[in-house]
């Protein structure tokens, strides 16, 4: 949520910021509102300290025998403006909090305007490999190499579902097993949150209501996690932390779970996209003098682990319409598909900055006194695996059909060479 003295302000410098997002919100409408919200605040505040000051009187009347007519009369008017004012407060600020809820993160100042036509390619590492053989697609690959079973997928559950079977099973472990302990080491909290959330949960983390239409609801208002981020940055929702325990950091691993789907092209289809995947995510809550290192942090975990992977991969900063609502800063960690001649992200690095603290309420106590301010959040993939896999099998592809497996995998289970049986 944006700060609202920041609205009321700055409105050209929220103005230009949703700008960039192309987003026209009528912020001139909603100066107004705030007005008049305001200022019923205030109305309403004023006759409830009216009514209680007539209600003293007439008690005082009342034990000393003497008559309360005429301030009778006065409270039940009173009583009567103050409902219709109440009833007028509570329109106004549903109204004043409809428009803020559906308003997006601002843009950091150094994020350029646009859509992904205007992402800035920051660096990449390696080169596309060159084959001097016919190479195989992805899908091609984990089926010759009984590693994925679309069609008992599809039977089981339906379109955009498919089974990590044999060794496909043990590299997608493989990878899960590498990423988390990598994470662990380096002092993230390891959590396993709960699939199913409220929608309180989805509010916080900027999805709700905007996109409550997108996710897998459940009869009682819950909903499966799109992304283990949705759990995480709930986790002190509500809370006031102390500054000395800043930076709290977590790794967690979830199923993910999506209504988007894939198609029958090559760019969809396989593991490339569908409707559950796994990931791990990472998640950090800062003061806000230290988000800008920790998102860097976080990339550069990203970027190694693709690294260590041996696959060719290039780093991207989104423009401000291709950043997710509720991020001002993103990077994507992107690895290269030769079947497609084009890159797929596996890892998305961002920065809320306060907006999903003032959604969850989310503070922290400084040591030296004062107000407590809003902590900063952040969120990373670390990794996921679903497009992981069609890059390891296409990037390590040998002639003779099988694919090397990266050495860094093997201590977890992953065979040193998928080979057809």
């Amino acid at each position: 949520m944006i700060d609202i003295t920041l609205l009321r302000q700055h409105p050209d410098r929220v103005r230009a910021a949703l700008a960039k997002r192309a987003v026209d919100a009528d912020l001139t409408g909603f100066l107004a509102l705030d007005a008049d919200f305001r200022e019923t605040r205030t109305a309403v505040e004023r006759l409830r300290a009216e009514r209680r000051r007539v209600s003293a009187d007439i008690a005082v009347r009342h034990r000393a025998g003497e008559p309360a007519g005429e301030l009778r009369a006065t409270a039940r008017t009173l009583a009567d403006e103050l409902a219709a004012a109440e009833t007028r407060l509570a329109e106004l600020a549903a109204e004043h909090q409809e428009f803020l809820d559906a308003l997006p993160n601002l843009p950091d100042d150094d994020v350029i305007a646009g859509g992904k036509e205007n992402n800035e390619v920051v660096r990449t590492y390696g080169t596309p490999p060159a084959y001097a053989f016919e190479p195989k697609d992805h899908v091609r690959l984990a089926q010759d190499l009984r590693l994925v079973d679309y069609r008992r997928g599809t039977a089981l559950a339906g379109n955009g579902y498919w089974i990590y079977r044999g060794d496909g099973a043990a590299l997608e472990w493989a990878l899960l097993s590498h990423f988390l302990d990598a994470h662990r080491r380096a002092g993230y909290e390891f959590v396993l949150p709960p699939h199913l959330l409220t929608y309180e949960a989805g509010y916080t983390a900027g999805q709700f209501p905007k996109f409550a239409d997108e996710v897998f609801r459940t009869d009682d208002d819950r909903f499966l996690l799109p992304t283990a981020e949705t759990a995480l940055v709930n986790l002190h929702r509500g809370e006031t932390l102390d500054e000395r325990e800043l930076p709290l950091k977590y790794v967690a691993y979830t199923p993910c779970y999506r209504k988007e789907s894939g198609g029958y092209r090559t760019a969809e289809r396989g593991t490339l996209r569908g409707h559950q995947f796994n990931k791990v995510e990472l998640f950090q809550f800062t003061r806000p003098e230290d988000s800008a290192a920790a998102q860097l942090e976080l990339l550069a975990r990203a970027e190694e682990l693709v690294t260590g992977l041996g696959l060719h991969h290039r780093t991207t900063k989104l423009a401000a319409a291709d950043i997710s609502p509720a991020q001002a800063k993103t990077y994507d960690v992107e690895v290269w598909l030769p079947s497609l001649g084009a890159y797929a992200e596996v890892s998305s690095v961002s920065n809320a900055r306060d907006y999903q603290a003032r959604r969850g309420g989310i503070r922290y106590r400084p040591e030296g006194g004062g107000k407590p301010p809003y902590v900063h959040t952040l969120n990373a993939s670390g990794l996921a695996t679903s497009r992981l896999l069609p890059a390891i099998l296409e990037q390590h592809q040998r002639p003779d059909g099988s694919v090397e497996v990266p050495e860094v995998l093997w201590r977890w289970g992953a065979p040193e060479v998928l080979r057809m049986a």
